[in-house]
């Protein structure tokens, strides 16, 4: 993607800029899940809408959908679209299904603009046949895991408690020895509980194209594991505090480092990078890129990530739908237009921060706090300044030799 022009990024980070077209289409075509994760921020969270929400998605609500992305596609002259096939668990919907879905988005897309479909599951109902349908459909598939290992794995149960880990694995390993160019990569939640090199190595074994390494939804009011009871004093750059999520990345970063791309992509570590070396970012969590995604829901509702529902109930509702409102609608939303306000929708300390361009104040979810909406720092602030100060510094030991 070629680099904004200098003038086009200053007026992005004033927030006057256009609104951004949407690119990312996450469409949820089931919205239950058969697992029971003990930490799920969807179904164990502040967010209740799911409860009255049909349970999977009817064919006019999918029919509807694939003509509101075609139509959104042409009305921007969009040369590429992603569809991510999601849930719940969207595999509980059936590969046939998630298949037609994806068929009838490329179809309806206008000419030259070409459909990315992935799907995001738990792994535990991949089979060979399941497979080979969707990647027939060209449908990638990226799995969720919280590690290589069982004992990395313990809270992701079926609704009897069960683990999940025996499914899953098998899931995974089928991806990596059967069907590696249907094989998207693996999402881990970082827990810094685990040993980093333990888990990021028992990932390598899965084989995975790519990694993302997010962090757990947790925000001022309701503070992720191990950063409990902050206070204001803690909600800026230099506060002082402990960085254990920056310090497990940190130590994820130095392993991967030496070879970068070799074993496995991190598009953290790779964002980071990018954004150190002035070019363009592509992560909620880093950077000051207009966020360009949008969610449908199982019964037509357009909605903002599903991020947003771990701040409270109701956060990511617009009132539109796809029956009655384009996506050119929900680009108008006072939630979107925050979210691509670049600067001017961070908090003072961020806008003042020397790192600002990098962190990009952090992920939009993270930095709610009840009293005062999301204009705040995030509350990973000062583990997000340990980690690009890290990525920084090897960076310059990277490039300090004596020039030719």
């Amino acid at each position: 993607m070629p680099r904004p022009e200098a003038d086009e990024v200053a007026d992005r980070d004033a927030g006057t800029s256009s609104p951004v077209p949407f690119g990312q289409f996450i469409v949820k075509v089931h919205g239950r899940c058969n697992l029971a994760c003990r930490y799920c921020y969807l179904y164990e969270g502040p967010d209740r809408t799911w409860r009255s929400r049909p349970a999977a998605a009817a064919p006019a609500v999918l029919a509807r959908a694939a003509e509101r992305i075609a139509e959104h596609a042409a009305a921007h002259r969009l040369r590429h679209v992603a569809l991510v096939l999601h849930g719940g668990e969207p595999l509980l919907a059936g590969p046939d299904r998630l298949g037609a879905l994806a068929d009838r988005v490329r179809e309806e897309a206008p000419a030259g603009c070409t459909v990315h479909t992935t799907v995001q599951t738990n792994a535990t109902l991949l089979t060979d046949a399941g497979v080979t349908e969707l990647a027939r459909h060209g449908i990638r598939i990226g799995i969720s895991l919280d590690g290589g290992l069982a004992a990395h794995n313990t809270q992701r149960v079926d609704h009897a408690g069960r683990p999940s880990w025996p499914a899953a694995s098998r899931g995974a390993r089928l991806l990596a020895d059967h069907h590696p160019d249907a094989y998207a990569g693996i999402l881990t939640v970082v827990d810094p509980r685990t040993d980093p090199l333990e888990m990021y190595e028992s990932l390598l074994t899965l084989r995975p194209p790519a990694l993302d390494l997010l962090l757990p939804h947790g925000n001022w009011t309701s503070p992720p594991p191990g950063l409990p009871d902050l206070t204001d004093t803690q909600a800026g750059p230099g506060s002082g505090r402990s960085t254990p999520y920056g310090d497990w990345l940190c130590t994820v970063f130095d392993r991967w480092w030496p070879a970068a791309g070799r074993e496995t992509r991190i598009r953290l570590f790779e964002e980071c990078i990018a954004l150190l070396l002035g070019l363009p970012g592509a992560t909620e969590l880093l950077g000051l890129d207009p966020l360009d995604a949008v969610v449908v829901e199982t019964d037509g509702s357009i909605e903002q990530v599903d991020s947003l529902k771990s701040a409270y109930d109701g956060a990511a509702a617009t009132g539109l739908d796809i029956f009655r409102h384009t996506f050119d609608d929900a680009l108008q939303h006072p939630g979107v237009a925050a979210r691509q306000a670049g600067a001017g929708a961070l908090a003072d300390a961020c806008r003042a921060c020397p790192l600002l361009h990098v962190c990009g104040g952090g992920h939009y979810a993270h930095r709610y706090r009840a009293e005062s909406g999301f204009t705040n720092p995030s509350v990973y602030c000062a583990d997000l300044e340990r980690l690009v100060r890290h990525v920084a510094a090897r960076l310059a030991e990277a490039t300090a030799g004596d020039p030719p």
